[in-house]
């Protein structure tokens, strides 16, 4: 079985578990193999927490869940040093953190204060950590999945817009459709009922086949005019004016270079997961929103108007051309 075939695999598993939320799961495998971090928001109760469970259960990887507070320390994220004596000779030991593992769930982060959200995102773009002037590595495969609570305000800390930028994806779960709901709560009833103890071993997915997958991705062709249309996408966000007269009132701040750099990245791992060894711009506009949305900073008068950032990607798209 080749990569493609073990991915598709790994995603039906995960969706066996994950009931109505198909953009969600190809969103947390787009991040995998672009090997990106993803910002997960949406209401309590959306099975974001058991996305990234279930991916975990199903792939041979260690989850660490870190549930973030307004009392944790940085330290409670990275590790830190601890003393310890032995023969009356007493010496310094790193102790790893949570963060040390290849699948993170920052449960709520905008509830930690900014240190302790600058060390996680410092990990997440450095790769690794560094205490008492000593660098540790993280593993190869590492993805972090941030969740935030979308109308819960009070008490929070929200991420900074240069902090943001660190994030790949900026993916919005919604409530599942009517079939949805019931069949999930068939398949809780299923799950209340069934002994686990005498299941069967869970199939778990070999690391090797991401990292064989992401191989395969590099030699994904993108045409020029797929590059052209790319760039054009994110010069509308920052000249929005030259464009749109409204869009040029909503946008205060467009797209950074990692919105190109995101673009070009998750398109080419979208085309490659629908089999294709080219690049089109349906799989452009298939993740535009999700790596714009965090991206861009919308204007007073856009938010007394109630322009959402997914109306101005929207108009964006529609007026920007296929080169």
């Amino acid at each position: 079985m080749g990569a493609r075939e073990e991915i598709d695999a790994l995603g039906k598993r995960i969706g066996q578990s994950i009931i109505g939320q198909e953009a969600m799961i190809e969103r947390l495998l787009l991040g995998l193999l672009s090997n990106g971090h993803l910002l997960v928001e949406g209401l309590p109760g959306l099975a974001k927490t058991r996305a990234i469970k279930s991916l975990a259960k199903n792939l041979d990887a260690e989850l660490s869940r870190i549930q973030f507070t307004p009392d944790l320390l940085p330290s409670d994220i990275t590790g830190s040093e601890v003393y310890f004596s032995e023969g009356g000779k007493g010496t310094f030991q790193f102790q790893q953190g949570p963060v040390f593992a290849n699948l993170i769930l920052a449960d709520e982060i905008n509830r930690a204060p900014a240190k302790v959200q600058s060390a996680l995102l410092e990990a997440m773009e450095e790769r690794q950590v560094t205490i008492g002037g000593k660098s540790h590595v993280l593993p190869e495969l590492f993805l972090v999945m941030a969740t935030q609570n979308p109308i819960e305000q009070e008490g929070t800390y929200p991420l900074p817009e240069a902090q943001l930028d660190r994030f790949l994806m900026h993916v919005q779960v919604d409530y599942p459709d009517r079939s949805a709901e019931a069949e999930i709560m068939r398949l809780n009833r299923s799950e209340e009922t069934q002994n686990k103890a005498a299941g069967k071993a869970e199939q778990k997915l070999d690391p090797k086949a991401i990292f064989e997958a992401r191989k395969e991705i590099t030699g994904i062709a993108v045409s020029e005019p797929v590059e052209k249309y790319i760039v054009a996408l994110v010069y509308a966000t920052r000249e929005p004016g030259k464009l749109d007269k409204d869009l040029g009132t909503w946008l205060q701040v467009g797209a950074s270079p990692r919105g190109s750099l995101a673009l070009d990245k998750v398109s080419r791992s979208h085309a490659w997961m629908h089999g294709r060894d080219y690049v089109t711009p349906d799989d452009v506009k298939a993740i535009v929103h999700d790596v714009f949305r965090h991206r861009l900073i919308l204007s007073y008068e856009a938010h007394a108007a109630g322009v959402t950032a997914n109306k101005v990607i929207d108009r964006v798209v529609e007026l920007v051309a296929v080169a």
